[in-house]
């Protein structure tokens, strides 16, 4: 078998709760989501369910099901991102939402006999979509926004591919709420996409949870890129691997927040969102560890760690030495 070069186990992520993963039109309990989420969070409970058809049946299962399990987490994809906004008062993740269901399918040929892109427990294997069917959708999603309170408002992260070529709802989204971001990936999640965009977002939701506080790395800007904007060598595996034992940040002069913001939207992006400092003071930043130039360490009340010297040549060095502190 084959080793995924992506997917990596977190034994301690979501560990002894309850996910809820709510699947997209025409998909099921046992799609490829699904077993990312089993496989990255080994000691988190998924629940899967394969949704009825009707919409109106699909989100009254969901409201039972999240009233018996209050599950601790509830992610949806696409046409589940539109059920998963409506389920109040979970933390929830909505993952390329189709909150125009009944518009998306009309456009995109989604009517007329349909087959299920994955096994279903009732073994059924296609579906018929017609006016009236259609009709309902929207009725479902029409539901959407309603009943937004400011702590549920919080409690609601939206996730939009960059190159959803199916659904585009960012606007929409944000006009209800303020935690939306970008990510790099089409419509239909993928290994790379699901483990760099997705999953730091749960840790952040798991760490709320936990009133989890980890020890803090502030990195700066000038250290990512070469004398052309480019990222230097290791660099993006170097924060795949700090997050899932550090809060990284990321600090730049203000002078330069537009070039910056584009550049760590392009080259780090969901890791980076939220996740950024400008600022002239580093000398300031209270944390941990500081990773700067020399002449940009500016008597850091954080350890400093000079990057380019002989300690910190490169960023391979600087794995090396966070992988001997084990997260410390």
């Amino acid at each position: 078998m084959t080793e995924n070069p992506y997917i990596k186990q977190f034994p301690d992520l979501m560990a002894g709760k309850t996910v809820l993963y709510v699947h997209g039109f025409a998909s099921s309990g046992q799609s490829g989501t699904v077993t990312r989420l089993r496989t990255v969070m080994p000691q988190a409970r998924v629940i899967a369910p394969d949704l009825p058809v009707n919409p109106h049946e699909a989100i009254a299962l969901l409201h039972t099901i999240c009233k018996q399990e209050k599950p601790d987490l509830i992610i949806g994809t696409s046409m589940g991102g539109m059920y998963t906004e409506q389920l109040r008062g979970f933390d929830r993740i909505c993952v390329n939402p189709a909150l125009e269901i009944a518009e998306t399918m009309r456009a995109h040929g989604m009517t007329g006999t349909q087959q299920f892109q994955n096994p279903r427990q009732d073994g059924v294997q296609e579906f018929y979509v017609d006016k009236a069917l259609v009709k309902e959708y929207r009725e479902v999603s029409e539901q959407r926004f309603q009943g937004i309170t400011p702590e549920d408002e919080q409690r609601v992260y939206g996730l939009f591919g960059d190159k959803d070529d199916l659904v585009d709802t960012l606007g929409m989204f944000s006009e209800h709420y303020s935690q939306y971001t970008k990510f790099h990936g089409e419509h239909r999640m993928d290994d790379k996409s699901y483990m760099h965009s997705v999953v730091p977002v749960i840790r952040w939701i798991d760490d709320q949870q936990e009133h989890r506080q980890r020890p803090i790395i502030y990195i700066g800007i000038e250290t990512m890129m070469d004398e052309y904007r480019k990222p230097v060598s290791s660099v993006q595996k170097a924060v795949r691997q700090l997050i899932e034992h550090y809060e990284v940040f990321f600090v730049a002069p203000a002078v330069e927040y537009a070039k910056t913001e584009s550049w760590l939207a392009e080259h780090i992006n969901v890791p980076a969102w939220r996740h950024t400092i400008f600022t002239y003071r580093r000398d300031l930043l209270y944390g941990d560890y500081l990773i700067a130039k020399p002449k940009f360490k500016d008597n850091s009340l954080s350890t400093l760690l000079e990057y380019g010297s002989d300690t910190f040549k490169t960023w391979e060095d600087v794995i090396e030495y966070f992988s001997r502190l084990g997260g410390q």
